[in-house]
């Protein structure tokens, strides 16, 4: 059953509708059924931002690429996992995107952060330059890790959201450490990082000093991004119903990985198959209109999201969560601890209170987030060579 097709650059795609079953349709922390919510389900999938390729953008580093067609996937999907935590944190996750509809200032300033011009937060100009520090050429292939470490730093420039962004690595989440990043009512990394508090700069449209007092609340909003390796080459069935368990929490902010070399942005899952957004489609980059408006149709997927099966995933993912106040964090520790009691079901990562000893060597797998061996952590995270050897450490 067929239910659109779409027409971009002369490429013609079919996209199949959702399939009839009895099996809930899972979509970030939301539970369907095809039966009865179908509308609901596509209105919530089409209200995800979809970042996709782009040409004619201006030249990235003022003389490099002006398309990431052929590059930018994991990019792009690095972009659409932290749009959706923007989304949460500042429209929250009721909100819908209707077509012709006025959005509200907030929305735009979220869609503002990751417009391709060098001076959007999180624009791909950003995020492949801050690259090169992580070892990355301009318009080389990231995985799941790098994009991550990228979005880490970058995340430290946006005071508007005021973001704790943590990255667990050697698949262990350390709570004391969460903690401690979250507590830190400090508005932003260090005096160099931004201007003034009082100042009236203009971030993305946004006045310095909105949400202040935001700001410097006791908790700050947690994106935890966790990079995982669920196998040699393939995914190991054991991992498939914890997987599965993350797009149930209400905290999911879905996954990044995909098939070798080709990214996808999953955001839920229904039976044996994944559900996600495609990047692979070049479109023409974005102008503001005449009235400083930003055309936004292209940045939501408007007909039925892409399947494949859990057992096709490349085992080097990266999950994401987005905690918004401390109990939300406590409640997903809750159901992470819930979840590794469950027979069978084998925990893709563990959750300790604080640093086991053995981490105490820095040389250890832990990135900081101005540390340059991100490269030494891809031949473990990332399968951007198709036959590789696993390295004892």
């Amino acid at each position: 059953l067929f239910l659109a097709t779409l027409t971009y650059d002369t490429l013609r795609f079919e996209y199949e509708d959702f399939p009839e079953t009895k099996e809930p349709v899972w979509i970030l922390g939301r539970k369907y059924s095809v039966f009865t919510e179908k509308e609901e389900i596509l209105l919530d999938v089409t209200s995800r931002l979809w970042f996709t390729y782009r040409k004619n953008f201006p030249a990235i580093g003022g003389t490099g690429p002006t398309s990431d067609t052929g590059w930018g996937c994991m990019l792009r999907c690095g972009q659409m996992i932290f749009a959706q935590a923007l989304v949460c944190r500042h429209l929250g996750r009721d909100w819908r995107w209707i077509k012709g509809k006025r959005q509200t200032d907030n929305y735009f300033n979220v869609l503002n952060a990751f417009i391709d011009k060098k001076d959007s937060y999180y624009s791909i100009h950003q995020i492949a330059q801050m690259g090169v520090g992580e070892g990355k050429s301009i318009g080389q292939w990231y995985g799941p890790n790098t994009v991550a470490q990228v979005l880490k730093k970058l995340a430290t420039f946006d005071t508007w959201s005021s973001l704790a962004v943590h990255i667990a690595m050697d698949n262990t989440v350390v709570m004391e450490e969460i903690r401690r990043l979250c507590q830190s009512n400090v508005p932003c990394a260090g005096a160099a990082a931004c201007p003034a508090l009082d100042s009236d700069v203009l971030y993305n449209g946004c006045p310095e000093n909105v949400g202040l007092r935001e700001r410097l609340a006791l908790w700050k909003p947690l994106v935890l991004l966790i990079p995982l390796r669920l196998g040699l080459t393939e995914i190991n069935e054991a991992y498939i119903e914890t997987l599965k368990h993350c797009f149930m929490m209400p905290q999911s902010l879905g996954v990044i990985g995909g098939k070798p070399n080709s990214a996808h942005y999953f955001i839920g899952y229904v039976g044996e198959e994944l559900i996600y957004l495609d990047p692979h489609t070049t479109q023409p980059a974005v102008e503001p209109g005449d009235s400083g408006c930003l055309p936004d149709e292209s940045f939501h997927c408007q007909h039925p999201p892409c399947r494949m099966s859990i057992a096709e995933l490349d085992p080097s993912i990266a999950v994401g969560f987005f905690c918004n106040t401390e109990a939300d964090f406590n409640d997903w520790c809750q159901q992470i601890k819930k979840l590794s009691l469950v027979r069978g079901v084998l925990p893709m990562f563990e959750l300790v209170e604080r640093q086991p000893s053995h981490f105490s060597n820095p040389d250890v797998l832990n990135l900081t987030p101005d540390s340059s061996d991100a490269d030494r952590l891809e031949r473990f995270f990332d399968s951007e060579d198709e036959d590789f050897e696993i390295l004892s450490l």
